[in-house]
């Protein structure tokens, strides 16, 4: 017997697979269950085109053995076997695959996917192990053979006995050591741990003698433990299963069994989808959004499968980021692999299943805004804002897809609508979308510039959050209806109360002159407002910055200190203004007074800090005096 070595790239790419791809060692087992069932798939195979074979799918299975004393692990299949030949051009040669040769030679059918498609997988073993060893019979020989290696010296091939057409992998596992405990995979726990994590959808069985315990015979509270062989994967998954078959119960249960949340969701998506690429899918949509949603520690993503072998717990490019909150998972028979399953290939296949996983999400949704608007409304509480980011996010390359999502509270309705519920009841005269932002629903309804629109007779959305203003800003318009804030300069209502306005504008001219030099760098303009009925005096904004995302911009680490270009508004039919009057016709001391203290009340209003509250309360004092 010699030794052979593996060609120069081989032992390179040995050596980097088991240091570099795979991020978790467990995941040797995943690699070595799978390529078991692609040598069963083969035989099945094999089966229907070969009428001196019979398959009985009950005859067929994996078992994996721990041998604690002697520190090895076997995994042993009832498969088609390997020939001399073959374990020399699968085992000898890295990356050269039996399973995609085979994939490539036959057209498979009846659901019967070949999951190892590169052949690296199987050199997994070399991270938990010093020596693998493989004995295998094939269907073709009656001639069993072992092929040995202890990694990148190269490996050796000869002739040895069984009985039975299959394959056995025996791992003798590294020492421990002060990182690495090996031990952990001889441990009954954590190898059922590891196959329910991975391959729990392997749809052959994979056995194990498990240890349990029982009373003895006799004793009503004496123990012993027996050893039985168990099934530990539940082979079919649900995913795989007709919808008809299915009940809700099932699918919340699955979502509780997959740890997706401790809620119940909302609503579930099954899809099946059989076109350019293959794919099934259960999408759910949570009740309650986890306790780091809107954190940095959050991180989305669905569970990718390969034919039913769990290959990425978080795929993030599956779902977009204003979608995040949608847990669940995705097979697909079609996805390339590269090198091994945890490498994706970010190709035209992946990027295919996220946009109809995108539209489907979309439509169910809807479907739920429209059937069940207390769940819509429950979710929207959970998820809104992230649907509001979505839409300014990206510079609004989303907001289309979003927009008909968005819900604001009515000051007409006082709850929650839709953009186009607004749209559909507003009055033929009314040009724009009005909203009003602040802090909660009551202190907008009592903001002094909400009055003309509200007098008009027209509907206001409330904002209460800080993104709902940026996104509609993104969102510019909808059914060509632009969105136009109450504390706008100009709010396009009445156009012979402008011309009122104008003309006192230009009668009190230099009253507002002196009050806007009293406040330089404080505000752009005073003006006679258009909008105040019984208010005194308010704060409106000209230019792209409202008052409000000045708040939020200001609020943010490393802000810029952006301000608004602020105009305060005068209402010139309030009593207060014949004191102004009065003021600049006698004493321009106490006019500067007045100013100063009603541009300190119109910041109040606007919910923004007084500059300097000693000199304002003061300032309220004299006028006492």
């Amino acid at each position: 017997m010699t030794t052979k070595e593996f060609k120069a790239e081989s032992k390179r790419l040995l050596e980097l697979m088991i240091n570099s791809i795979y991020s978790q060692r467990e995941v040797f087992l995943r690699e070595l269950i799978s390529n078991s069932s692609d040598a069963i798939d083969k035989l099945y195979y094999r089966a229907l085109t070969d009428d001196n074979i019979s398959f009985n799918k009950d005859d067929y299975y994996i078992k994996i053995e721990a041998d604690k004393e002697n520190r090895t692990l076997s995994i042993i299949d009832t498969g088609i076997g390997m020939t001399q030949e073959e374990l020399e051009n699968n085992l000898g040669t890295i990356a050269k695959s039996g399973s995609l040769a085979f994939k490539n030679e036959n057209e498979i059918k009846d659901g019967h996917d070949i999951i190892g498609q590169f052949g690296v997988g199987f050199y997994a073993a070399f991270m938990v192990a010093d020596v693998v060893t493989v004995i295998s019979k094939s269907i073709d020989s009656d001639q069993a053979y072992k092929w040995e290696s202890q990694g990148t010296e190269g490996y050796t091939i000869e002739p040895t006995s069984k009985d039975t057409v299959g394959t056995v992998i025996t791992l003798q596992l590294k020492e421990n050591n002060d990182d690495e405990n090996y031990d952990e995979f001889l441990e009954e726990y954590r190898l059922k741990e590891i196959v329910r994590k991975y391959s729990d959808f392997i749809r052959y069985p994979i056995k194990m003698d498990v240890t349990e315990s029982k009373l003895k015979e006799g004793s009503e509270d004496e123990y012993e433990e027996y050893v039985e062989e168990q099934t530990v994967n539940s082979m079919v998954p649900i995913w795989k299963k007709n919808k008809s078959e299915l009940t809700d119960e099932d699918y919340e249960n699955f979502y509780q069994e997959k740890r997706f949340g401790f809620d119940k969701p909302l609503k579930h998506i099954h899809l099946s989808v059989d076109g350019t690429i293959r794919y099934n899918a259960i999408l759910y949509i949570p009740e309650n959004r986890p306790f780091d949603y809107y954190s940095q520690d959050y991180e989305k993503g669905l569970e990718l499968y390969s034919n039913g072998v769990l290959i990425m717990e978080k795929c993030a490019d599956l779902v977009p980021d204003h979608f995040s909150f949608v847990k669940g998972l995705v097979d697909s028979e079609d996805l390339s692999l590269n090198i091994s399953r945890e490498m994706l290939q970010h190709d035209r296949q992946l990027k295919l299943i996220e946009k109809n996983i995108n539209k489907k999400i979309k439509s169910q949704l809807l479907s739920l805004q429209r059937e069940d608007r207390d769940k819509y409304e429950k979710f929207y509480d959970a998820f809104g804002r992230q649907l509001k980011f979505g839409v300014y996010n990206e510079f609004g390359a989303n907001k289309d897809v979003l927009k008909d999502l968005l819900m604001f509270y009515s000051s007409k309705e006082k709850k929650l609508v839709t953009l186009d519920e607004y749209v559909s009841r507003m009055p033929e005269d009314q040009k724009y979308i009005y909203y009003a932002t602040g802090d909660s629903y009551d202190k907008i309804e009592k903001l002094p510039q909400t009055e003309l629109v509200a007098d008009k007779g027209y509907e206001i959305l409330y904002f209460t959050e800080e993104i709902d203003e940026f996104a509609i800003r993104m969102l510019v318009n909808y059914k060509e209806k632009e969105f136009k804030s109450v504390s706008s300069g100009d709010l396009g209502i009445d156009e012979e109360e402008s011309k009122e306005t104008e003309t006192k504008q230009e009668e009190n001219k230099d009253l507002f002159e002196h009050m806007k030099k009293v406040l330089e760098n404080k505000v752009k303009d005073v003006r006679v407002s258009k909008r105040l009925k019984t208010h005194p005096v308010c704060l409106s904004a000209d230019g792209e910055i409202s008052i409000e995302m000045e708040k939020v911009i200001n609020a943010m680490p490393d802000n810029q200190n952006i301000k608004a270009d602020k105009v305060l508004e005068i209402n010139t039919d309030h009593e207060m203004f014949q004191a102004l009057q009065k003021a600049f016709e006698n004493d321009k001391s106490k006019l500067d007074l007045y100013t100063n203290i009603l541009y300190n009340q119109a910041l109040l209003i606007e919910g923004l800090p007084v500059e300097d509250p000693v000199e304002f309360t003061n300032n309220m004092c004299k006028v006492m005096v």
